[in-house]
């Protein structure tokens, strides 16, 4: 695929996106399937047995979702580093 067609193809994406947004009444309610599935994946991953009480289940899945997102933020961080530090062609170096 060519990069106009790439760059096109990503442009009516963007637009469908923002359309079917623009129609949604309740985007909470949209997305809680997903964030009630993600919540489940973290609750599976501190008790796959599902042996823990409720609230312990709970209490764990809380802190591997907070543990989840501070690991995101680290890798942005260091890829943001590491493309601050590579030479740009603005500066005349190589990509």
């Amino acid at each position: 695929m060519s990069a106009a067609n790439s760059a096109e193809r990503s442009l009516i994406a963007k637009l469908a996106v923002e359309e079917s947004w623009a129609h949604t009444v309740d985007p909470a309610a949209r997305t809680a399937p997903a964030r009630q599935a993600a919540l489940e994946r973290f609750e599976r991953q501190v008790d796959p047995d599902g042996s823990l009480q409720p609230a312990e289940r709970a209490r764990r899945a809380e802190h591997a979702r907070k543990a989840y997102f501070a690991r995101l933020a680290l890798r942005s961080a260091q890829a943001r580093r590491v493309r601050k530090a590579r030479p740009s062609d603005k500066d005349g170096g190589t990509p």
